[in-house]
């Protein structure tokens, strides 16, 4: 029976690239020479340091634009508060990634009421679409497309 997977995977490879791009931009830019604004990378968040909050603002721009250039979803951001105090400011910004129970609930339900021929199933943190037809499968792909929800979708392991 055809199968295939969807998923929420964010290449860490791209993302630590968009950083470094982000970083070296930072370092080019008249507006934020000597400032000690920096981006760090550490597992799934970013951290943006700088010394005003309308630096951060600035940052998280020049984060979103090297992102986006590198093939990163910006749906799979979480941006937290900035943090300021006398002589400096931070933000935090996190990376989400993997499909939680909700969400599985919600790709399950949607494709459920799409009144197509096929099954979704939960299995972890991806959720497996299984039918008899591989154009129903095509079109549950669409339908995930289409559809929105606050998680990056990618679809693999499609099998005959």
């Amino acid at each position: 029976m055809p199968s295939f997977d969807t998923v929420s995977e964010l290449n860490v490879h791209e993302v630590a690239n968009a950083v470094d791009q982000a970083n070296r931009e930072l370092s080019q830019r008249f507006d934020f020479k000597d400032t000690g604004a920096r981006f760090e990378l550490q597992e799934f968040t970013i951290t943006l340091h700088a010394q005003v909050d309308f630096q951060l603002k600035q940052m998280l721009e020049i984060l979103k634009l090297r992102l986006s250039k590198r093939g990163v979803d910006l749906v799979c951001l979480e941006v937290k508060e900035p943090q300021t105090s006398l002589s400096a400011a931070h933000q935090e910004v996190l990376l989400k990634h993997g499909i939680d129970q909700d969400a599985g609930r919600k790709i399950m339900r949607l494709v459920k009421d799409s009144k197509l021929r096929v099954q979704a199933s939960l299995q972890g943190d991806k959720v497996r679409i299984s039918g008899k037809q591989r154009d129903e499968l095509q079109a549950a792909i669409a339908l995930l497309r289409g559809a929105k929800l606050d998680v990056p979708l990618q679809f693999n392991n499609f099998r005959d």
